[in-house]
């Protein structure tokens, strides 16, 4: 009987060192093993909302080399196809240019809701301060927050698992905006304040597209990044997208 302890414990002894050893010669092997369990990651929607920014003159048909417009959203969408084809992702962009949260309210039945995301994306509001400081009061500040939190209200309802990400909306001092800045930057700000408040509120992910192209200055001028004060050129969207990528991978691990 002791010979026998003690070979199941030789055994035992043995079966814990090399579960250490592979810990350590591969510890990304062992994180990545409830991620690749995790149901919910095969067949995610992914969707994106928003303006011009968003809309990055998408197509409105089936035309798959225009679907995702050419912005930002289009290369999220290109660089996770690309890095996990086995997963089934699932990716829409129904940003459209112009639009204000009220735009968003009056056409989120079918171009939110019918889709029914893992994930939504939303990136509002420079087009509430253009209309602010071009005299049309309805669209202040306080309106906009209003407007917003009835709008994830609507939405949490109807989809409660639904992992919301809302984008700050930015500016560089370019063209009219910086003719402008200091008004603009006061609204802006105003907004960015208002989009952390909403994310705290609905557990979203907050990515702080302003602070990312702020730092961006350091590398070059505001209009190597954004050509007129509010559509970034191609380099701000590859900005937009890496920083959207590593604020919602701090949540979502998948998607890194």
């Amino acid at each position: 009987m002791a010979v026998q302890r003690d070979t199941a414990r030789r055994k035992f002894i043995q079966q814990i060192t090399t579960l250490g050893a592979a810990a350590i010669v591969a510890p990304k092997l062992l994180v990545a093993m409830p991620e690749e369990n995790n149901v919910q990651a095969k067949g995610y929607t992914f969707l994106f909302q928003g303006d011009s920014i968003t809309d990055g003159n998408r197509t409105r048909d089936n035309d798959w080399n225009h679907v995702m417009g050419h912005g930002y959203a289009y290369l999220i969408a290109s660089r996770l196809w690309y890095d996990f084809p086995k997963k089934g992702f699932h990716f829409f962009n129904r940003g459209i240019s112009g639009n204000k949260v009220i735009d968003l309210q009056a056409r989120w039945q079918q171009d939110t809701l019918e889709i029914r995301p893992n994930l939504l994306s939303i990136l509002i509001g420079i087009n509430d301060v253009d209309a602010l400081l071009k005299g049309d009061a309805q669209f202040s500040a306080a309106q906009y927050e209003q407007d917003y939190r009835q709008l994830l209200q609507q939405t949490k309802q109807q989809l409660p698992a639904m992992q919301l990400v809302l984008c700050e909306p930015f500016i560089l001092a370019v063209g009219r905006i910086k003719d402008r800045w200091q008004e603009y930057t006061a609204e802006i700000d105003k907004r960015r304040e208002i989009v952390v408040r909403l994310g705290k509120e609905f557990d979203a992910v907050v990515v702080k597209f302003q602070d990312a192209f702020n730092k961006a200055l350091s590398k070059a001028s505001a209009d190597y990044w954004i050509w007129d004060g509010i559509h970034p050129m191609p380099a701000g969207h590859q900005l937009m997208a890496r920083e959207w990528i590593k604020q919602v991978g701090k949540k979502l691990p998948f998607v890194e």
